[in-house]
């Protein structure tokens, strides 16, 4: 409960910044409201399976209490790397990719989903990711989610949802931010342990 707790007010918190920061430069919304919700509903289902997740042995050495200020920190810290990711895609899609309004929402669409699902295996766990084994429906409610993300846009429900179906080039580079997103999140995550766990 503490690990979804944590990773949903970050990354809602880094949301919120996001949409409003884009607002400001965008001349149209940076995200459809119809968009956001499919967002929430795609990322909380592989969410929903962290009560089926394992949990680090470390981590069962001793009781644990909820500590409202150790989640503040965790969202003031996190929250705004999501933010910075966010920001980074934002000029990608702008700049390099040139992207016009329903590329800029499918981008962001696809970006949001897959650093979402990803950057949960750095954030739930305080061991380095690759000495905690995540449970198989975590792994596999992802891989499914991310699958339906990257497949939507090229869909017959494209048009419905606002999206347009992207260059590979294109796709190739928001892997490479959400790759990035997830290496700065385990640093960050081995910096925050240091400083207030």
């Amino acid at each position: 409960t503490m690990k979804y707790v944590n990773v949903t007010n970050s990354a809602n918190f880094g949301n919120m910044f996001s949409v409003a920061g884009a607002s400001l430069f965008l001349p149209y919304l940076p995200m459809l409201a119809k968009q956001i919700l499919l967002i929430n509903f795609l990322t909380d289902l592989p969410e929903m399976t962290i009560a089926s997740d394992n949990v680090d042995p470390v981590f069962l050495e001793r009781p644990h209490r909820w500590d409202i200020k150790f989640i503040r920190h965790f969202m003031l810290v996190f929250g705004p790397l999501s933010s910075l990711f966010d920001f980074v895609t934002f000029g990608v899609l702008l700049w390099l990719m040139k992207a016009g309004e329903a590329a800029f929402h499918t981008g962001w669409f696809i970006e949001s989903v897959l650093s979402a699902g990803i950057v949960v295996f750095a954030v739930r766990t305080r061991l380095p990711f690759l000495r905690s084994k995540p449970s198989r429906t975590m792994l596999g409610m992802t891989l499914i989610v991310a699958l339906v993300a990257l497949v939507l846009p090229y869909t017959p429900l494209a048009g419905l949802m606002g999206f347009s179906p992207l260059p590979l080039v294109n796709l190739v580079v928001i892997f490479g931010i959400v790759i990035l997103y997830f290496v700065g999140a385990e640093f960050t995550k081995r910096w925050f342990y240091r400083r207030f766990g």
